[in-house]
């Protein structure tokens, strides 16, 4: 019931920042959860953040702490990504994903994904 689309990818320089938007479709999407992921070559699947509503709890990875931050924008149907202090080891292409339960951490129970875009951080 839900599409998403990523945005706002790109080339930057270590310590630098990115601004990733995640637009969804389908008008229930207040109901869900939603999560960010990143994928580096060779690397699994690796979570980062995710939001349960707006303004609401959020959870982060130890990696990202005191550098990236989640929140969303229920009324215009958007998820955001902001990433501060970028590092090479971000590299990597992140997804957006909704889940209907709150489980940030577990990529295995989000039921909708994004295409992904890519971040590559550069030294």
């Amino acid at each position: 019931q839900v599409q998403l689309v990523e945005s706002g990818g790109g080339l930057v320089q270590a310590g630098g920042s990115l601004r990733l938007s995640c637009a969804a479709s389908g008008r229930t999407f207040n109901s869900y959860y939603m999560g960010w992921f990143r994928q580096a070559p060779g690397k699994e699947r690796e979570f980062v953040a995710a939001i349960s509503w707006s303004g609401g709890p959020s959870s982060l990875a130890d990696s990202v702490k005191g550098r990236f931050t989640i929140s969303r924008d229920n009324a215009k149907n958007m998820v955001y990504l902001q990433m501060n202090s970028l590092k090479p080891e971000d590299t990597a292409v992140y997804y957006c994903a909704a889940s209907r339960d709150w489980v940030p951490r577990n990529d295995r129970l989000y039921a909708y994904w994004g295409q992904g875009t890519q971040v590559t951080v550069s030294s």
